[in-house]
């Protein structure tokens, strides 16, 4: 029988973020400290709408490019929160969560060839979503001391003449960086010199900690080379309602558009009606979960240096990144004994790419009860294994 797969597909790398909670859903009395999913449930109002629209009978196909009413309401949001302007009738497209909308953008955009810059650590989706659209992922390896941010002199040494695209992770899964204006503006000027775009992946934007999120769409001459994809799954707790959006120059939403037509017909109708009043009268329930996270994120922080474990501290998102390296293990070593050990479950850096080596991603997306004791399995750890480099 011939090989009935595609070759570039069986060359993909399964996610190396599930490798290990796949083990801890069987393990008595272990934590998980890896999936990025908050554990809030979406605020009862929100949850009301869907199941209204369902009494009302709203089962049927909206629009392809999404209910009327939620586009009006993604572009009230997105310019009340971040002064960021668009129009509804053909420069915002609803999609099935951000991760179709980072699929739909790379298919839309690239040729075979063109070349796709990915900043590393990173989602995990951007490599092989750029890869199955013939792009060719360029990586950006980012630097702990600049606190995972990229730089403008990084990004002009990446860019050939076939680079098409820059993916801009901030706030960033898994290190928790965030560009300031200043960073944004310095690479803004890079892209407008070398006439590339963005697809800029704002979806952690509502959960900053330092300040306010600042888009690339906001720098002068940034909106029309820009994709901005964004969705309620992290900001709101709508993680299953597989809820996202994609805004942008029209000629490239309307090809978008096209492919997601084919492929999808359009986001779930119950998730779209929720999703209006999740925008409309949302805001105060975000910022509580921000409140939440931030006293999380503070409380990592101090047990950190309390162990003296290094950690720059992230402003952005819900997840730490702290530094191993002084154990003389992979990531991926650290991660497998500390669960086999303590029985917690972390993600190994490398996850996210080569450039995480030495690095654990740890969600704070879970209670302060649960983070207690899994910090205090992780000191037992670490103590552990500083008395066995003692001994040689």
């Amino acid at each position: 029988m011939r090989n009935p797969l595609a070759d570039k597909a069986a060359a993909l790398k399964p996610s190396g973020i599930r490798k290990f909670f796949d083990i801890v859903s069987e393990m008595k009395d272990a934590i998980s400290l890896g999936v990025g999913e908050p554990d809030f449930d979406t605020p009862w109002h929100i949850r009301d709408e869907g199941i209204y629209s369902l009494e009302k009978g709203r089962t049927f196909y909206t629009s392809n490019a999404g209910l009327k009413e939620l586009k009006v309401e993604i572009c009230e949001y997105l310019k009340r929160r971040f002064s960021v302007s668009y129009a509804y009738q053909d420069e915002v497209l609803v999609t099935v969560g951000g991760s179709e909308a980072i699929d739909l953008a790379l298919r839309a955009m690239l040729n075979p060839g063109d070349e796709v810059l990915i900043p590393q650590p990173s989602y995990v989706s951007y490599e092989p979503c750029a890869i199955l659209a013939d792009g060719v992922p360029v990586i950006i390896n980012l630097k702990a001391e600049n606190e995972f941010r990229l730089t403008a002199q990084e990004l002009r040494d990446a860019i050939t003449d076939r680079t098409k695209i820059l993916i801009l992770p901030f706030p960033n899964n898994p290190t928790g960086a965030i560009m300031e204006r200043k960073n944004l503006e310095e690479i803004a000027e890079v892209i407008r010199e070398k006439d590339i775009f963005v697809i800029s992946d704002e979806i952690y934007g509502e959960l900053t900690y330092k300040e306010k999120h600042v888009s690339i769409v906001n720098i002068p001459g940034m909106q029309e080379r820009t994709i901005l994809i964004n969705g309620l799954s992290k900001s709101h707790a709508m993680t299953g309602w597989r809820l996202g959006y994609a805004c942008g120059p029209k000629e490239i939403i309307a090809q978008m558009l096209k492919i997601h037509q084919y492929a999808i017909m359009c986001a779930p109708t119950t998730s779209q009606y929720a999703a209006v009043d999740a925008l409309k009268n949302g805001d105060e329930d975000v910022q509580q979960m921000r409140e939440a996270y931030n006293q999380r994120r503070r409380y990592l922080m101090y047990a950190f240096r309390k162990m003296g474990l290094d950690c720059f501290e992230p402003y952005g998102a819900f997840y730490v990144f702290p530094c191993i390296k002084e154990f003389g293990m992979t990531s991926e070593e650290f991660a497998e004994r500390f669960l086999a050990e303590e029985k917690v479950a972390v993600v190994p850096g490398t996850a996210f790419g080569d450039s995480g080596e030495g690095f654990l991603r740890i969600s704070y997306a879970y209670s302060l009860e649960n983070l207690k004791e899994a910090i205090g399995r992780l000191e037992r750890f670490v103590h552990r294994l500083r008395e066995e480099q003692k001994k040689g």
